[in-house]
């Protein structure tokens, strides 16, 4: 009898034993099922306890009825960064101010303004004449002031002159050399306009060689016309002023001061 008790209680040790082992053996297997296999393919599982209740909007099924979409509203935590407030009116608010002050100093830098044209006066006068016809040139040399107000350069394309003398045009001259004026800078310009007094006028040769008289000053509409270009730009000033011009002999101007030479 003693000897059937231990055989069965060996056997049941056996038993209890192989099944230890198949118990494990399972758990191995699903132990590396597990990490080979996809998470994804676990199905969504809601744990509840004594103090829970199951989510009424997916009933446990970790999804949401389709057609939902647009009526739920998610909680999430208010220490969730996506809560923090966003710099974006500060950002836009700089960006506004930058586009501002960039184009008020490309307005500032960039709008054209006026350029001054003043006449400095006759710098200098050369006359000849021709005793058979009654003729006389004179070569009036004049100066211009020519000032550049803007924030960028300038060129002088061309210069138009012309001399009238008792309302007869008398000389005429165009100068087309491209002179570059620097921003805020000013460049005095000398033009020379060949004349001619003659055929109706050629009374004022006896004027003009009277020996008598030691200075034959004779009155002149100088008439000049400067044209700028700027960015694609062109722009013409005019100035209209009478001086006086000694036709007796060759003159030059110093200062504003006249010095004839015979």
């Amino acid at each position: 009898m003693g000897k059937s008790q231990s055989q069965l209680g060996k056997h049941k040790d056996e038993s209890q034993d192989a099944l230890t082992t198949a118990g494990e053996y399972r758990d191995s297997q699903t132990e590396e099922d597990g990490k080979t296999g996809d998470v994804s393919q676990f199905p969504y599982v809601e744990f509840t306890g004594r103090d829970s209740v199951t989510c009424p909007t997916c009933q446990g099924t970790g999804r949401i009825p389709r057609g939902q979409e647009n009526q739920l509203v998610a909680l999430i935590p208010y220490s969730d960064q996506r809560l923090r407030p966003s710099r974006t009116k500060l950002y836009v608010t700089i960006s506004v101010a930058l586009c501002l002050l960039l184009s008020g100093l490309a307005v500032f830098f960039l709008f054209p303004r006026t350029i001054d044209v003043s006449y400095v006066g006759v710098k200098s006068a050369y006359v000849a004449y021709d005793k058979e016809k009654r003729i006389v040139y004179l070569n009036i040399t004049n100066t211009l002031n020519i000032t550049n107000n803007n924030y960028y350069a300038i060129s002088v394309t061309n210069i138009t002159a012309q001399v009238q003398f008792s309302k007869t045009v008398i000389g005429k001259a165009k100068f087309s050399n491209s002179t570059v004026i620097i921003p805020l800078d000013e460049k005095q310009i000398d033009y020379t306009v060949p004349t001619t007094i003659a055929d109706e006028m050629s009374y004022m040769f006896e004027y003009c060689t009277l020996s008598t008289i030691k200075v034959h000053n004779i009155v002149v509409s100088m008439q000049v016309t400067v044209t700028t270009s700027y960015f694609g730009h062109s722009e013409q000033v005019s100035q209209e002023m009478y001086q006086y011009v000694d036709c007796g002999g060759n003159t030059t101007s110093l200062h504003g001061h006249m010095q004839v030479y015979q």
